[in-house]
């Protein structure tokens, strides 16, 4: 395969893992994931990467995400090393949470960046390590307050 095809082919699988989480696609989004994941979001949060199951992944996007009325990954800037059976995928992104309220401060935006790791699996690419590297949020931080 030439090298193309093999970035396009990382990159449509990083590509479906975030338009599957605004479509809210469960299914879709642990087909991208390996096995078990090295997840990481303490840039947001703190404490320590765990590894997870795409199960575990989805049930906490799906809790967290439920109440919004609208979710808008943008991502792009893709710098990839890609190997016979294993790649990483750098890439920047943009997460945009919109919830109409009474504040009309109805939005929340994440800016930063991502560092996936993917293993080749059967022919497929799949996703084994996840990081999101915060550099700021804008907005309404307490969307979710809203919710009754």
């Amino acid at each position: 395969m030439d090298r193309m095809n093999l970035r396009d082919e990382i990159v449509e699988t990083a590509n479906k893992l975030f338009v599957y989480t605004d479509q809210r696609n469960w299914e879709g989004i642990k087909a991208t994931f390996a096995d078990e994941v090295l997840f990481d979001m303490t840039s947001m949060s703190g404490g320590d990467p765990v590894r997870l199951k795409p199960q575990q992944i989805v049930d906490m996007w799906d809790s967290g995400l439920k109440k919004l009325k609208a979710i808008h990954h943008q991502v792009g800037n893709y710098l990839i090393t890609a190997r016979e059976t294993d790649a990483d995928l750098f890439c920047y992104g943009i997460a945009i949470h919109y919830l109409p309220n009474p504040t009309n401060e109805n939005i929340r935006v994440f800016v930063g960046s991502y560092d996936l790791h993917l293993l080749k699996v059967d022919g497929v690419w799949k996703i084994d390590g996840f990081k999101f590297n915060l550099k700021f949020i804008e907005g309404n931080k307490d969307l979710e307050k809203f919710v009754e």
